[in-house]
């Protein structure tokens, strides 16, 4: 990646990390094979061995997908990048890469819905337990830490409350403990924040949202940071710094001393679980970085004069925009997204607002280039509880808007036709 270090995110977006087959297409192509031809039996023997790099199995690499996580992770700073098969299969492999039976991770009370079913719920029947903290108040992560802590999972624009985590003060914690730090970076997209760069040891994305930009392709990546190899070799981490028997006795943080942490995530996760991307949504998400810097402007202007008039509407009690925030305005330089919510006197208000939209769809997806509507109460938050709710910032009457590329115009007049329609 150093080769690009000197080069602008647009730049790298569009050039970086394709080297042309014979054919020398100027786009990057499409590899869609399961396996690649080995040279010998020496030839398979040394890839399968990890002697030598090389396409061994779809499962482990593909051509087309390395040119996405080589760029995505050029974008955000790393030194190394893995595609999932969904933002979830990300952030399911990037605890799992570091946590197992008996340990714990603490976890923000501000993250989408099924982030948090999927570590207070399932992951506990694993053994892994979950602790909570408040994002925006790091110091309540000091007496959750105990020796079997593994990580700290925080989003750096919480979905759908729209809180922006501290993260100068959570990685100032982590650091003390020797402790990896997860930050979710979907909703910030690298053009809006770095955390890498602000101390973060690993990045996880959802791809299908902002990066690939049109609601096309599941893909996930989870991007290893410079500073996770120090924390790995430390003692939080036995199985970094041990033999695998599955690899004849490797050791990781020998073996891959500056990528560590996502050589085992595709090494033994990918191996062992095989939720991998298809090439063509790992295109798909090329073709996305490709004008991400393009879209994340309008997305930010958009947003944010939706999120303006909303203020002045007497309807609505509360409007949540990134950059509302005096954090926000700190963290995010280059605009807050088009992400926000606000919010309703109640859920039958909410419901009657949704159904009376025209150009806003009603989509539990978010950062299409087409704006769309969530009642989280009902929908991406319906598993939690009413404490649970109330903890992850999302009542009843919150409604969820990802503003699109549409004339922002068009929108604000969509919106009040709906809230009038509402009362």
């Amino acid at each position: 990646m150093e080769k690009w270090s000197n080069y602008h995110d647009e730049t790298i977006a569009l050039h970086c990390c394709y080297e042309r087959d014979r054919e020398k297409g100027v786009q990057v192509p499409i590899y869609m094979t399961t396996a690649y031809l080995y040279d010998s039996v020496e030839d398979a023997a040394q890839l399968f061995n990890l002697e030598k790099e090389g396409n061994i199995y779809t499962r482990i690499g593909n051509p087309t997908t390395r040119v996405f996580e080589k760029r995505i992770t050029a974008l955000e700073g790393g030194v190394d990048g893995v595609a999932t098969a969904s933002g979830m299969g990300a952030i399911f492999y990037a605890v799992t890469n570091l946590a197992g039976e008996g340990d714990n991770f603490l976890i923000s009370t501000k993250l989408y819905g099924g982030t948090i079913t999927l570590l207070t719920q399932t992951l506990a029947r694993f053994g892994i337990e979950a602790r909570y903290f408040e994002p925006t108040d790091p110091a309540t992560l000091e007496n959750q830490i105990d020796e079997r802590s593994k990580g700290i999972l925080f989003e750096s624009i919480a979905n759908p409350s729209l809180v922006v985590a501290d993260i100068p003060a959570i990685v100032e914690v982590a650091n003390h403990h020797q402790l990896i730090t997860i930050c979710d970076n979907t909703l910030a997209t690298p053009y809006g924040l770095k955390p890498l760069q602000m101390g973060v040891d690993v990045v996880v994305h959802s791809a299908s949202k902002y990066i690939t930009g049109n609601g096309t392709a599941i893909l996930g990546v989870v991007v290893e940071g410079k500073s996770a190899a120090g924390k790995l070799k430390g003692e939080r981490y036995p199985h970094f710094n041990t033999p695998d028997p599955s690899y004849h006795g490797l050791v990781y943080t020998e073996k891959f001393s500056d990528t560590p942490f996502s050589a085992r995530v595709r090494l033994a996760l990918l191996r062992d679980f095989g939720a991998v991307p298809s090439p063509f949504n790992s295109w798909l998400g090329i073709l996305g970085l490709e004008h991400l810097h393009l879209r994340w402007s309008r997305h930010s202007e958009n947003g944010v004069k939706i999120a303006q008039f909303l203020q002045t509407h007497p309807l609505v009690s509360e409007v949540n925009y990134p950059t509302f925030s005096q954090l926000g305005q700190k963290l995010l330089k280059n605009g807050g997204g088009g992400i926000l919510s606000f919010q309703l006197p109640d859920y039958q208000t909410a419901t009657r607002f949704v159904s009376r939209l025209k150009l806003f769809k009603l989509v539990t997806n978010i950062s299409d280039s087409r704006s769309l509507v969530t009642h989280p109460a009902s929908t991406t938050h319906q598993q939690l509880s009413r404490e649970e709710l109330k903890r992850a910032g999302v009542p009843e009457g919150l409604i969820r808007l990802s503003v699109g590329l549409e004339h922002w115009e068009d929108l604000v007049a969509d919106l009040e036709q709906a809230l009038e329609g509402a009362k």
